[in-house]
């Protein structure tokens, strides 16, 4: 089976379900067109939407399924699509959050969310409705972005953001004892007003009156050189406006470290019982940072938690074990 994953690489995702999949035997590619200071290439080719455009037919020709990422396709007008049904070739297409995030929706259960990165609700709309007539299934990370697609798609899959565990050993937080330095709290936006970042730092400054601790931002750096800071933290603070968590928690519990993120009252109980995050939205970061801050222990505890939980739904075995299923009972259309 060739498998084609564009165009959008968004949070690594692309280059770690293909790594994986190659592992098992598939010949898979991912091409990528979006490119940022992270400066992600493993399992990539790095190229352009034009240079994706001028190949595809022979893309077409050449792959059996199409994994498409953030409301992308080969063309830009999703001319494409029905070529690849008419060769009898399958497609899912995978959603991230901004590409589907209908700001009215958003808002329902959420005060705190910000849409600004997301294109106006009849974009959203407009692309979705084109997108689904020809692809019949999408993968999104979690029920937040489920309810913006499900009105589209006959079936959509939850699949758990992937993470290379190999590449973050665990790093526990220090105990109180043992610590000769002060404890290091992490923030690492990469759109501060996505992430909620000015409350989140009106908090710290707050705290840091009370306590004695560190505070860094990481941002603008590329994803190798973060994780090594990641590694050095005691506490890390994710999102607290989204509802849900994203790829710095999982990386955050990967390496043993308490995290701090928003999950939405409504969606709590979506995830599994056992996600240990502490639960902090901007009316009581500042308690909750607090709390963490003051008591080792419970540190200690969710930082053990995060990485267990981390191996069992986030490992990118776990994931593509769910993308294999999902790519063999997906229907491929009869080649006209």
């Amino acid at each position: 089976m060739k498998i084609f994953h564009g165009q959008v690489e968004i949070a690594g995702q692309m280059g770690i379900l293909c790594g994986e999949l190659k592992k098992r035997g598939y010949e898979a590619k991912a091409y990528n067109s979006f490119h940022s200071y992270l400066g992600y290439e493993e399992h990539l080719v790095n190229t352009t939407e034009e240079e994706i455009a001028a190949q595809y037919e022979r893309l077409i020709d050449e792959f059996d399924v199409f994994h498409f990422h953030y409301a992308s396709s080969l063309l830009k007008d999703y001319k494409d699509l029905p070529l690849i049904r008419e060769k009898g070739k399958k497609i899912i297409m995978h959603h991230w959050g901004n590409d589907v995030r209908f700001h009215d929706v958003a808002r329902i259960n959420n005060p705190y969310v910000y849409t600004g990165d997301s294109p106006p609700n009849e974009v959203i709309h407009e692309r979705l409705s084109v997108i689904s007539q020809y692809v019949h299934e999408a993968i999104v990370q979690d029920e937040e972005v489920a309810a913006y697609v499900r009105p589209y798609y006959k079936k959509v899959h939850i699949v758990p953001i992937a993470i290379d565990l190999s590449k973050f050993p665990p790093r526990p937080a220090r105990p109180d004892g043992e610590r000769r330095e002060r404890l290091l709290v992490i923030h690492a936006p990469t759109n501060p007003e996505f992430k909620g970042t000015k409350p989140i730092e009106e908090a710290v400054a707050a705290l840091q009156a009370k306590y004695d601790f560190d505070y860094r931002r990481i941002e603008k750096t590329n994803h190798e050189d973060a994780i090594r800071l990641y590694a050095e933290a005691d506490l890390i603070i994710d999102q607290i406006l989204c509802g849900s968590y994203g790829l710095f928690c999982v990386e955050g519990m990967a390496l043993g470290k308490p995290v701090i993120t928003y999950i939405r009252d409504d969606l709590v109980s979506t995830f599994p019982p056992e996600l240990p995050v502490m639960n902090a939205n901007p009316d009581n970061i500042e308690e909750k940072l607090e709390e963490l801050l003051g008591n080792a222990a419970l540190r200690e505890e969710i930082g053990a938690r995060g990485r267990a939980y981390a191996e069992k739904y986030h490992a990118k075995e776990v994931v593509v074990d769910q993308l294999e299923r999902i790519y063999r009972e997906l229907d491929a259309p009869h080649a006209g």
